[in-house]
């Protein structure tokens, strides 16, 4: 039987809005996922530690706080300085992301930020296509 792709859901920040990470969550689980959410006001070294000792292969992180221009880099840099090149890291989840920001956060290593209105279905076969299967 093949693992289940395990996926870490986390909302970095002072955001206190956690309703649509938790409805995600739910809905990925739904999908076969084994999902750990962190809770709120995690620190980007606190969500890379998560995603290190669960052995993570996916990151998703949601954000309503207007704060991801710098917390999604820093989750990226520091995924970078642990060796987690092979984490796939979502963004926008259960948040909402301006569109105007999506290419710089690519850019800075994001592999997709799904906006308001993103159909589950093309979030789930998203990350079912992408993380790197080990």
């Amino acid at each position: 039987m093949a693992r289940k792709i395990k996926m870490i859901m986390a909302k970095p920040g002072l955001d206190g809005h956690d309703r649509g990470a938790k409805l995600l969550a739910r809905i990925f689980a739904e999908a076969g996922m084994e999902v750990v959410y962190t809770g709120l006001r995690q620190t980007p070294e606190m969500i890379v530690s998560a995603a290190e000792q669960e052995d993570a292969d996916v990151v998703g992180l949601s954000s309503l706080s207007g704060v991801h221009n710098y917390f999604f880099p820093r989750v990226v840099e520091l995924m970078k300085e642990k060796g987690l090149d092979d984490v796939l890291l979502v963004g926008g989840g259960g948040g909402i992301i301006p569109e105007e920001d999506y290419d710089s956060l690519k850019k800075s290593g994001m592999a997709a930020i799904f906006g308001p209105g993103t159909p589950t279905t093309e979030i789930v076969s998203f990350i079912e296509n992408n993380v790197r299967k080990r």
